[in-house]
């Protein structure tokens, strides 16, 4: 039951990792580059991002970092060595927000994106920008710094399990 435990929390860490990094990464580095951007080129540029994002490395650190999270919470409820329960429950919450956040405001927002087809042929494409780019970034920023505190409390919980393990 502890390699299990310790096991799902490294996988746990290594996904909430790749997520905090994506996400993180794009609020100081992609959407600040890409804010210089006309209308045209800002929504054919996320049209683009939104198309290769879901990928071999996206969904599995996407998915992963509540999964695995979930099953590191369970085992370590289910274990005798319970030191890092309280810690792996804040990662588990922060993932979520990170997830539900993702699935409840940025997809939509992607999808808006897509439906509104070729650059070229969108009447409004301002109002269309106006409409999905702040929320999209605010909303990128909330689930980056979710993913960031899900990495620290996983770290963290890492820790306390070796502590009381060892």
């Amino acid at each position: 039951m502890q390699l299990l435990q310790l096991l799902a929390l490294l996988a746990s860490l290594i996904s909430a990792g790749m997520m905090a990094g994506l996400f993180t990464g794009f609020s100081y580095a992609v959407m600040p580059g890409i804010k210089i951007l006309d209308d045209k080129a800002w929504v054919a540029t996320m049209q683009q991002i939104n198309k290769v994002i879901i990928n071999g490395w996206f969904m599995p650190a996407f998915l992963g970092s509540v999964l695995f999270t979930a099953a590191a919470t369970a085992l370590t409820w289910a274990s005798s060595n319970r030191a890092a329960l309280p810690w792996a429950v804040v990662a588990l919450a922060l993932a979520l927000v990170m997830f539900i956040g993702t699935m409840a405001v940025n997809v939509p927002l992607n999808d808006r994106l897509a439906d509104a087809g070729d650059p070229d042929a969108i009447v409004d494409i301002a109002a269309l920008r106006e409409r999905v780019e702040a929320k999209w970034i605010a909303w990128n920023t909330v689930r980056g710094v979710a993913s960031l505190g899900s990495l620290l409390a996983l770290g963290w919980a890492l820790f306390v399990h070796g502590r009381a393990a060892g």
